[in-house]
């Protein structure tokens, strides 16, 4: 196999089994904002459930948007939005779920990095210091490597 050649991974002979992942980011505004949030005071809507729509819909669609990852059946995304008092943060979290060949890490990563984006794109207009930091796999299981936690 040429070392600079791409491709995506056959998965056909790896069995069925249950596969869960889970993912987090965290949104960073300033206090005044979340408080605009709160109050649904952001000229754009409902910010939560703005980004969770657009996580689910990210998880769907990752096979489309990430070039060598597999198009697969998703059973489930649980996607949870908290903002923790004081901080200024918003922490976003999803739960993402199939039973098949291959895992969900990316569909779970992919779908806390578009609610960010779509927290960052929905609250940019009354807040110009919005940062997005922490993208990364809380936990996954199932698969061959089993289950892993960090």
């Amino acid at each position: 196999m040429d070392p600079h050649s791409v491709n995506m991974v056959d998965v056909t002979d790896k069995p069925i089994s249950r596969r869960v992942a889970c993912a987090r980011a965290t949104v960073c505004l300033d206090q005044k904002t979340i408080e605009y949030i709160e109050e649904g005071k952001i000229p754009k809507g409902d910010v939560f459930n703005v980004a969770r729509i657009a996580a689910i819909m990210a998880a769907k669609k990752t096979g489309e948007i990430i070039p060598l990852c597999h198009n697969i059946e998703i059973t489930g995304v649980d996607v949870s939005l908290q903002t923790t008092p004081g901080t200024g943060e918003i922490t976003i979290e999803a739960k993402v779920s199939s039973n098949g060949r291959t895992g969900v890490e990316m569909e779970a990563l992919t779908a806390v990095s578009v609610a960010a984006l779509t927290v960052y794109d929905m609250c940019k207009s009354v807040d110009k210091n919005i940062t997005i930091k922490n993208i990364h796999l809380l936990w996954k299981e199932g698969g061959k490597s089993g289950n892993i936690h960090r």
